[in-house]
């Protein structure tokens, strides 16, 4: 079979073992929905978009949580924002990205 498509993953730092993907992938709200609290919290160990959903899909379980934005530093600290029309306990937060497997981070170091 001579008509392979290369698809750039064996030689790509920036993915885990399932797939590669660019740093900038995101999970985003829908544009027009409008939010009366967003809070932003850090997350370490995320590398692509499986561990992008395992994430967003555990917060979303928390009751008040109406949206997730993620943004996507594989290997590093990731940026989620998490959406909502009230304020969500910080430790229902906390347990839910360690429900799927991550830790919070305290700085962008």
């Amino acid at each position: 079979m001579t008509d392979r498509i290369e698809l750039g993953l064996k030689d790509s730092n920036a993915g885990c073992a399932c797939c590669a993907i660019p740093s900038d992938t995101e999970a985003s709200a829908p544009a027009a929905a409008s939010f009366s609290y967003s809070e932003e919290v850090l997350v370490a160990g995320m590398t692509c978009s499986h561990c992008v959903s395992r994430v967003s899909e555990d917060l979303m379980a928390v009751d008040g949580i109406e949206s997730v934005d993620v943004d996507l530093n594989a290997g590093g600290i990731s940026r989620v924002t998490v959406h909502s029309a009230a304020r969500v306990d910080p430790a229902s937060v906390e347990a839910a990205v360690e429900e799927a497997g991550y830790t919070l981070a305290t700085s962008q170091a």
